[in-house]
């Protein structure tokens, strides 16, 4: 296989990457889920897509299409397969560190070119550009190196290695006559073949990425309420479970607090869901400025959230529920129609030695509605059994 057809395989390879992407994320899109984060790899698959065009057809066109233009697009390519990577790595300030590694490599590329440097010096700086950006992808993908699967590292290691064939190439353009031991054309084609590997390599590192991310979304799902960001019903049971252990132990108690905001259905009546969901942050944002750091609030569901206090009596629980009582009934939430005052209803509780889950909530609850019934806006104890 001659370097030209290498090329063209690598901007086709670029180009059905590309496709691959645009189905994907219409896909994603007609089923509700957007296609977040790949904008920055659709654009790399672009930028080399073009760039190899226009190598293969060097020649053909005016050198300066095939030699500094093509160059500085393909590098832009790289420079963006490795911001992508970062970014589904969960980072994304990468700007402020690839741009102007990116420009450097343009300026320095097109001023060996204006000054007639000979090829083997082009090709060494296109290769330490290359390399560069390279390792910066290897890094954002290795940034999970420990806890990372059997794959996940392999691709880390491919990548290393392809980026020192790519330095290799660079180097051996710089020895007199390409090395006379060498054959240069080998020499290129090795080269060029690393290329392809490395963009096949990216493919997949990136997509073993967003598949991690997606996971990792779709578990912290499981247990957090989109809406609110605290942990739903299922993440605050599993949060609860081991101080109902623990109070088998002798010790400080720990206690729960159940919150329902006082005829919230009467907002989302009156003034749309949109308002009600402004109010529940609201509500969740001013609970959480009267609560310690260890404390934990979750939802529960609807407008009925749950609050455990580690090591606090019920005296002492009893005071963080006024407070918050206090902090809800002050705050006025400004929705898109109107300013909507709340008030909210509390029972507390600690638990017992002897409780379940079931029977702890359903004391807490009876405590709840012991506040409501007793007219809402106000904080009630569960009763207090006498030894």
């Amino acid at each position: 296989m001659d370097i030209k057809t290498l090329l063209l395989a690598l901007a086709l390879g670029n180009l059905s990457l590309c496709a691959a992407l645009f189905f994907f994320a219409a896909g994603a899109r007609r089923a509700g889920q957007g296609a977040h984060g790949h904008a920055t790899w659709a654009r790399a698959k672009q930028c080399q897509a073009l760039a190899w065009c226009l190598l293969y057809l060097r020649g053909d066109l005016p050198d300066l299409l095939t030699i500094p233009i093509a160059n500085a697009v393909l590098f832009a390519g790289f420079a963006l397969d490795a911001a992508a990577l970062w970014e589904q790595a969960g980072r994304r300030i990468w700007r402020p560190y690839l741009v102007p590694a990116l420009g450097a490599a343009i300026g320095v590329y097109v001023a060996a070119w204006l000054l007639q440097l000979p090829a083997g010096g082009r090709i060494a700086i296109g290769a330490a550009a290359s390399a560069f950006f390279f390792l910066a992808g290897a890094a954002a993908l290795g940034r999970g190196w420990r806890s990372g699967s059997l794959l996940h590292r392999s691709l880390v290691l491919w990548m290393l290695v392809l980026t020192a064939a790519v330095l290799a190439r660079g180097v051996l353009s710089l020895l007199p006559d390409g090395g006379r031991w060498l054959n240069p054309v080998a020499v290129q084609a090795v080269g060029v073949i690393a290329l392809y590997l490395m963009m096949l390599g990216n493919a997949f590192g990136y997509l073993l990425l967003a598949r991690e991310q997606e996971r990792g979304e779709l578990a912290r799902l499981e247990v957090v309420d989109p809406l609110t960001d605290v942990p739903n019903r299922r993440g605050f049971y599993t949060a609860l479970t081991p101080w109902i252990a623990l109070a088998r132990r002798p010790g400080m108690p720990t206690a729960l607090i159940i919150l329902n905001l006082d005829q919230f259905k009467r907002v989302n009546d009156s003034y749309g869901h949109t308002a009600g969901d402004v109010v529940l942050k609201a509500m969740v944002d001013v609970c959480k400025k009267q609560l310690r750091d260890s404390d934990q609030m979750g939802r529960l569901g609807g407008a009925e959230f749950a609050i455990l206090l580690p090591r606090t009596s019920l005296e002492d629980a009893s005071m963080v529920a006024e407070r918050i009582r206090h902090a809800v009934a002050a705050l006025p939430v400004k929705a898109e129609k109107a300013i909507i005052n709340m008030t909210a209803s509390l029972g507390v509780t600690t638990i017992r030695a002897e409780d379940s889950t079931v029977s702890l909530f359903k004391r807490a609850d009876e405590a709840l509605q012991a506040a409501k019934q007793a007219g809402r806006n106000r904080v009630a104890e569960a009763e207090v059994i006498k030894t």
